[in-house]
């Protein structure tokens, strides 16, 4: 550790690249037991002294790195530290580089479980995503815009319930509110993802008020806006509250469908997902499914849709899965669909193959054994049966977690 140490804080950039990485390798060996009290704190010192400094992107990310393992490590007797950790990881999240953003993102995630002051940190990231605090201009501006709003969803998520005045969550809502406007689509998507997490904080009223919004403003001419507004849609109704607004489904499906058929790809891809939201929160799922099953089928069918639809399409039927219980899911999803899943999982692109083993992980909730794969082939015919015993012990029983909702 001394050796490490002096590298942070005195080596060259490249030396101080690997002596962070260093340090983490070894917090990631050692027992938590043995990094309680004084020595933690010895270790967070210099990397949060040093992680400011003109370093280049890669010693940062380094840097957020270790930090990261020392918060999972350190738990509350890090606690004196969290307005540091919260400076250092604020402020990275408008460095130019992609990568130190999504670390700080992460950083914040973990440093959630000990900050018991949220409130200010919600609305100094409100005001960075609203854009007064980013100093930088053209694309970079927007991506900093977009990471600080990813960043501001995390928080609701992990530490939202820990905000005590009363204004906090509906800044974020009215803040997310005008951005799903926005003329970049990272942007859009950070917006839709904190109107989600506002929503669930503030209940199922102010969920219902945003989505009729939604559904009445729906004759736009933007682009910008159909893909804000189906985005919304999504997260909105992905969150833990979603459940609470059956009575919007209809109208919401509606417009969900009409936006399939737009003329911007963008629309139609998040209009895919959106879908699959409608469908699981639906007050009978396996009637949604059937409602939507032709279309859903004629999608998948043509092959001239370009593989990011086929891709969105899966990553509905993940976002609906998720929503019904492991048990009911084959049933309620419907042979004709798996079938087709099936044919997307063994043909096309490796991406669309990978989108739709997931797809099929949580169709027969491969994890719980294999009950859902017995299921499946005491429904189908005898080829369909075998292409997924072949793929169920290939390839399904070797996924840990699905990765296509990993946006």
């Amino acid at each position: 550790m001394p050796i490490y140490q002096r590298g942070i804080l005195y080596g060259t950039p490249s030396i101080r690249e690997v002596a962070a990485a260093g340090l983490g390798e070894v917090l990631t060996i050692t027992s938590t037991k043995y990094l309680v009290g004084p020595f933690i704190i010895k270790i967070t010192g210099p990397l949060l002294r040093i992680v400011g400094d003109r370093n280049p992107s890669n010693v940062k990310i380094a840097i957020l790195k270790t930090l990261g393992l020392i918060l999972v490590k350190g738990g509350p007797a890090l606690r004196a530290f969290v307005p540091q950790f919260q400076t250092t990881f604020v402020k990275a999240l408008s460095d130019p580089s992609r990568q130190v953003r999504l670390e700080a993102i992460a950083a914040l995630s973990l440093l959630m479980p000990i900050s018991s002051r949220v409130d200010p940190l919600i609305k100094e990231l409100v005001s960075g995503a609203a854009g007064k605090a980013i100093i930088i201009e053209g694309v970079a501006a927007t991506a900093v815009q977009a990471a600080t709003l990813q960043a501001l969803a995390t928080v609701l998520k992990i530490g939202g319930a820990k905000a005590k005045l009363p204004s906090t969550i509906p800044s974020a809502l009215d803040a997310s509110e005008k951005l799903l406007e926005s003329h970049d689509e990272g942007v859009r998507h950070g917006a839709a993802k904190v109107l989600g997490e506002a929503c669930a904080l503030l209940g199922s009223e102010s969920s219902i008020e945003v989505l009729r919004s939604i559904v009445v403003k729906h004759h736009d001419n933007s682009s910008d806006s159909r893909h804000g507004k189906a985005c919304a849609i999504r997260y909105i109704l992905s969150t833990k509250d979603g459940s609470a607004v059956e009575e919007a489904i209809p109208s919401l499906k509606k417009l969900v469908c009409e936006y399939l058929y737009d003329d911007k790809s963008i629309v139609r891809e998040s209009a895919c997902v959106a879908l699959g939201a409608v469908i699981g929160r639906s007050p009978d799922t396996k009637v949604a499914f059937r409602d939507c099953e032709s279309v859903l089928l004629k999608l998948l069918g043509n092959s001239k849709e370009p593989m990011e639809i086929h891709r969105a399409i899966a990553r509905g039927f993940c976002v609906a899965l998720m929503m019904i219980k492991k048990d009911q899911r084959i049933e309620t999803m419907g042979l004709p669909l798996l079938n087709e899943c099936l044919q997307q999982a063994l043909s096309g692109s490796q991406r669309v193959q990978f989108a739709y083993n997931d797809v099929l992980w949580l169709a027969l909730d491969v994890p719980s054994g294999q009950d859902g794969l017995k299921r499946y082939s005491g429904m189908s015919l005898f080829d369909n049966s075998r292409s997924m015993t072949t793929l169920h012990g290939k390839v399904l029983s070797k996924i840990n977690r699905i990765t296509i909702l990993d946006d």
